[in-house]
């Protein structure tokens, strides 16, 4: 299968290529050429397999360039049980009758990220391999709190590669920012950018598209890559789970196969609901995509009048990943409903850089719809929806407390009794003073003394990489500001 810019459809590569760039070089996300089928006869047979063989045969689709085998390999190194403290990765739990909460955090920094993370670095060892390039790879990355840590954790000594990762100074949590300048391994660096996610976002991308940049770092014998949810290889991991999922509610016949399902995603960069649109388009039954904001809401407006406007205040909120107003996988699903017209797509990306807003075409805004609801939730809905659901006897972080308090809002508004799955994205102990706010404890004095304390609080066991952080030494202090960006990839890179 090959892949295509969504700013330039004849600009084509196979899945290697895509996923060793990342990002077109014309500043377009790569995409499918078409989307596989999966019919209701291969999704019986995924029912029986464990997680690890149903990511090799669904992504298998996609990867006809690697070998079955080595796909199998790959999902066994990424998903077994000393990477995962879950035997079945992504488990499901059950609300009430028509309720689940997916949990992605099992993983070995805590949140979803690691289940794309795990396997991306396998991929781009073998895409170099596949592709003959001898360069070393030099994997940017821009994180809102827990891509930077998951792409470090797996990127860290891997041959062929360095990592560097970009946060935003006061736009992570205490735990996410000490899970990251503690992070070990000879190929890794890390840096604060003064300003918020878009800011370091901006800073990558724009280290993309410098042919200057570019030309210096192949002269030391480096190209660029990327670990965020702009590199396919990071959003067809995410498509798995979603089937998965799916899998799971047929085996404990709490639906039949066919039936429709409504995800509920916490949505950013919006790479995690597009992949479960990804699986939607494969075939599999998904009902309503319900996309949940906080209080940085462009995407609500978005799906509810057609209009894409960042410009407006943005707002620090205690579920960080989310504190986005330029969501760059929204450019693949343009690409997608509006036929694959890559001239729309680049003119309405032109528009966004010079005014910050675009308005889409009436007969995308139709099938946007059709598909998408959007809701937000506010920091104060966000607290009562962690201590609702503690009370009840689950204890969540606040990104999943959005996404449960907007399907609630969802049915309240629709009435619709589907079947419903929320996506819980990260360990609550990665919030540790705003959880432990919302059920009315006063947080300790330090990050690290929280861990214990929400433990002693609510009986619930922390990840054991978490608890771990205490007394770690910070190995990287560095700030920058936003244009200073591509000097310190240079300095990292010597």
């Amino acid at each position: 299968m090959e892949y295509l810019s969504t700013r330039d459809k004849n600009l084509r590569k196979s899945a290697a290529q895509a996923i060793t760039m990342g990002l077109s070089r014309d500043g377009g996300l790569f995409t499918p050429v078409s989307f596989p089928s999966l019919s209701a006869l291969e999704v019986e047979t995924l029912c029986g397999m464990p997680y690890r063989k149903r990511a090799a045969y669904i992504m298998g689709k996609y990867l006809e360039q690697f070998r079955p085998e080595e796909l199998n390999l790959f999902t066994k190194n990424a998903y077994g049980p000393e990477k995962f403290g879950h035997p079945e990765v992504a488990p499901l739990r059950q609300m009430d009758k028509r309720t689940w909460c997916l949990e992605l955090w099992h993983g070995p920094t805590s949140a979803f990220k690691d289940i794309a993370l795990q396997i991306l670095p396998q991929l781009l060892s073998a895409s170099l391999r596949m592709t003959g390039e001898k360069k070393t790879a030099c994997v940017l990355v821009a994180t809102s709190g827990d891509t930077g840590k998951a792409a470090m954790e797996g990127f860290a000594d891997v041959e062929q590669t360095k990592i560097q990762v970009f946060y935003p100074e006061n736009g992570v949590s205490e735990i996410q920012k000490l899970q990251m300048v503690t992070q070990e391994g000879g190929n890794v660096d890390v840096c604060a950018v003064k300003g918020n996610f878009d800011d370091a976002q901006d800073g990558v991308k724009a280290a993309f598209s410098n042919e200057t940049l570019r030309d210096k770092l192949a002269e030391r014998g480096y190209f660029l890559s990327s670990a965020n949810s702009i590199n396919w290889g990071r959003i067809l991991p995410q498509v798995v789970y979603y089937i998965s999922a799916y899998c799971d509610l047929l085996n404990a016949k709490e639906i039949k196969l066919g039936q429709p399902v409504n995800y509920c995603v916490p949505t950013g960069n919006f790479g995690n609901i597009l992949a479960c649109y990804y699986a939607k388009r494969m075939g599999l039954p998904v009902g309503k995509l319900i996309c949940a904001s906080n209080r940085n809401d462009v995407l609500t407006d978005f799906i509810r009048t057609g209009v894409y406007d960042r410009n407006r205040p943005f707002h620090t909120t205690m579920s960080p990943s989310m504190d986005i107003l330029i969501s760059s996988n929204l450019e693949r699903l343009l690409f997608d409903i509006s036929g694959g017209k890559d001239e729309l797509v680049r003119e309405y990306m032109e528009q966004l850089a010079l005014t910050g807003r675009y308005e889409i075409a009436p007969g995308m805004k139709k099938r946007l719809q059709e598909v998408f609801y959007g809701g937000f939730c506010s920091e104060e809905e966000t607290s009562a929806s962690i201590k609702m659901l503690y009370e009840y006897g689950y204890l969540i972080d606040p990104h999943t407390a959005v996404a449960a308090k907007v399907l609630t809002d969802y049915r309240k508004e629709t009435g619709d009794k589907t079947p419903a799955v929320f996506v819980s994205t990260a360990s609550p102990y990665k919030f540790c003073d705003s959880v432990l706010e919302a059920i009315g404890v006063t947080p300790a004095a330090s990050s690290v003394e929280r861990i214990g304390q929400m433990q002693s609080v609510t009986g619930v066991a922390a990840p054991s990489r978490l608890a771990a952080l205490a007394g770690k030494a910070p190995r990287f202090t560095a700030v920058t500001e936003r244009g200073n960006m591509e000097a310190k990839v240079l300095e990292f890179l010597g």
